[in-house]
């Protein structure tokens, strides 16, 4: 497998990489890079989305442990939202399997817009932390969400990383705090998605293991940045990406 990889192949994957983990480390949407990226290769599309989990697993793992390493993670809270985000990520992947997901593009392109819309008619949202702490309508909310989100990224994915900061922003977090939390557990559905794409033998280690390395430094550059920048950095991003993917929806959805 090592010997049909090229010098410009592995140079292309490692800048994509870099690029898409730096994008993701805060507000997740790498995946419209690093796919379309692994998917250049020739590979296919099942194999692609194996081996981006793959390389998306060390990003969200370096990511989280730079956002703790911060203090910019709430422990009381994803403590408990973690397994449920491993156990939802499990049983989306095993699901779509039996059960196609393009059903959900138009549904995940109005989530995006009202996301989007949301946060831009809200000013000072998330400069801010307003939480109060782990309540019985948090614990109730951020279970569903765990579980909710952990399902959705391992039966589709697009927007997982902004949903997820979308509702922690809800919580009363700022943007910096959401996108800590958001990462943690954004880290379990992809340990889950990728243990489960390996299992089924849909991984390609030749590309995914540079890829995985270089979106192990754009993690690394880009939660840092992150969090010396706070919000007025997190918050035009967290836009962008999101107006990105409703783009890359939408073409879906009328290029067919």
């Amino acid at each position: 497998m090592w010997d049909h990889i090229s010098f410009g192949m592995l140079t292309f994957l490692v800048v994509a990489g870099f690029i898409a983990s730096f994008v993701d480390s805060v507000v997740g949407g790498g995946g419209l890079i690093s796919v379309p990226a692994l998917l250049l290769t020739g590979i296919p599309t099942p194999i692609a989305l194996g081996t981006n989990k793959l390389a998306g697993t060390l990003s969200s793992f370096t990511s989280t442990i730079s956002f703790i390493r911060s203090g910019k993670v709430n422990f009381g809270l994803v403590k408990y939202l973690f397994p449920l985000s491993l156990l939802g990520s499990a049983t989306g992947v095993l699901i779509v399997k039996m059960i196609p997901s393009d059903f959900l593009k138009p549904i995940v392109v109005v989530m995006l817009i009202v996301v989007t819309i949301y946060t831009l008619f809200k000013k000072n949202w998330g400069d801010k932390s307003t939480y109060q702490g782990l309540t019985k309508k948090v614990a109730v909310l951020g279970a569903i969400t765990a579980l909710g989100m952990g399902f959705y990224d391992g039966f589709f994915g697009p927007g997982t990383g902004s949903f997820l900061l979308f509702i922690f922003l809800t919580l009363g977090f700022d943007f910096v705090g959401a996108a800590g939390n958001a990462k943690v557990l954004n880290f379990g559905s992809n340990l889950a998605g990728m243990v489960t794409f390996m299992s089924l033998g849909m991984v390609n280690y030749a590309y995914g293991i540079p890829m995985g390395i270089a979106m192990i430094l754009g993690a690394l550059v880009g939660s840092r940045v992150a969090i010396r920048k706070g919000a007025s950095y997190v918050r035009p991003l967290f836009i962008s990406v999101s107006v990105l993917m409703i783009g890359k929806q939408l073409w879906d959805l009328v290029s067919k």
